[in-house]
């Protein structure tokens, strides 16, 4: 077999999984046994098993498909429109034993034209006021979506994520330092519409969503921070959001914490029960990036400030449904804090320039 992180057994957890995952970036693990395919496991057998609050400590056997696509090594050839007939992006490729020799990825060309429904239609609001206060000194001389990672801007390269994929028509919400973040943004070239909706004093993460013509806004459409960067599939995003009906999809992104300390359990009467060394929790957190249903502008009063979390929680008070879409840890860059920055330079000087 070739490259062994993308293979898997059935006994191992599914948190174990999602790490190889995360390794590889291939979306996809082989479950062998004894180097025979017995199964797959995608990044969406695993979003399904989150979403259904169950326990990442499970084994693979639990959400591992047992009936794969597969081809055998002398049909390598048919690979790509295999792959196309049948809605997947790799394929399991064994021998005469129903042993795995390699795995086939669709090639890159093929794999974008083939997943990306054309998002041309889909409007996005890059929520671009804020101050910045946790990268400070870096905002003292530049507002947040200017700050550089590599050789472009934070702000462009949350643009260009949501363009390759199709989107258009941009509208940026600004406040803090909005005349550099004009004047920067006129000098760019670029091959989409950018269209200012501007604070005239700060009205929260959601409050200068009042501001937004609402007759530009009569479809489903997106809402990013200015400071993140979420890896993925926008369309299957679109796809999961509008097949479970929701008023608003939030982005989550799966969370791995250590404790490093042991931390210890007391009974009522103040004696101690357990002792945990380092436990481990995870958590579901939220990205920063939504798709939301045009109606929700109604729950937004005007020029008052207003948080996107009493936004979601006016929504579900009259019975809207918000549903969630996660993605791995490593899907999720974040550059709200100094340190988060540093993994954001770091993860997108070795994958995107």
């Amino acid at each position: 077999m070739k490259d062994g992180n993308l293979y898997i057994s059935k006994n191992n957890s599914i948190k174990n999984a999602i790490k190889k995952l995360d390794e590889t970036g291939k979306k996809i693990l082989v479950v062998v046994e004894e180097d025979r395919l017995i199964g797959v496991v995608t990044d969406g057998d695993i979003r399904r098993w989150i979403l259904q609050n169950e326990s990442l400590n499970d084994k693979v056997e639990k959400i591992m498909n047992r009936s794969p696509k597969y081809l055998h090594q002398n049909e390598i050839d048919n690979a790509n429109d295999f792959m196309i007939e049948n809605g997947i992006d790799a394929v399991p490729i064994v021998d005469d034993h129903h042993q795995v020799v390699d795995m086939y990825f669709l090639s890159k060309y093929l794999n974008e034209n083939f997943h990306k429904e054309n998002l041309v239609s889909y409007k996005v609001i890059v929520m671009a006021g804020g101050k910045g206060t946790r990268l400070k000194p870096y905002t003292n001389i530049l507002p947040k979506p200017l700050i550089p990672i590599g050789n472009i801007t934070i702000l462009e390269r949350v643009m260009n994520a949501f363009h390759s994929h199709g989107c258009q028509d941009f509208y940026l919400t600004i406040n803090h330092k909005a005349n550099m973040i004009r004047a920067y943004l006129s000098e760019v070239t670029k091959s989409y519409n950018i269209h200012y909706v501007e604070e005239d004093k700060p009205l929260g993460t959601a409050g200068s969503l009042s501001l937004i013509p609402k007759e530009d806004f009569q479809e489903t459409f997106f809402i990013s921070n200015c400071d993140i960067l979420v890896k993925g599939n926008y369309s299957s995003m679109l796809k999961y959001h509008k097949d479970n009906k929701n008023k608003i999809t939030l982005i989550t992104s799966l969370k791995h914490f250590t404790i490093p300390y042991g931390v210890i359990n007391i009974s009522n009467d103040g004696d101690v029960k357990e002792i945990i060394e380092k436990p481990e929790y995870d958590f579901l957190v939220n990205t920063g990036m939504y798709i939301v249903e045009p109606e929700c502008l109604n729950e937004i009063p005007r020029d008052t400030f207003f948080h996107i979390t009493d936004l979601i929680q006016r929504c579900l008070d009259i019975g809207y449904r918000i549903g969630t879409y996660p993605v791995s840890e490593k899907s999720w860059l974040d550059m709200g804090q100094m340190k988060e920055m540093e993994n954001m330079l770091k993860s997108l000087s070795l994958n995107l320039d």
